[in-house]
């Protein structure tokens, strides 16, 4: 699940090497924390949000597939 988030903001944002994606365990859930430039922000989020629950629902999906729970923080 990690490497599918990488994947998919270092296409999206100009500055690729600043993206890191952070795994957090939570009850019993996983947290991807995605961490991207300032300046990406606006691309990874997109307008009124669209971009951010693209990805969400991608991850969602994936881990559907292999009965987790997984859900998408962007900072």
């Amino acid at each position: 699940m990690q490497e599918l988030v990488k994947v998919l903001a270092k296409a999206l944002v100009e500055n690729p090497d600043a993206v890191e994606v952070e795994e957090v365990e939570e009850d019993s859930r996983t947290v991807l924390k995605l961490h991207v430039a300032q300046e990406d922000m606006g691309r990874v989020i997109g307008k009124q949000g669209r971009i951010a629950k693209a990805i969400r629902t991608i991850v969602k999906s994936a881990a559907t597939r292999e009965n987790k729970k997984v859900t998408v923080d962007i900072d």
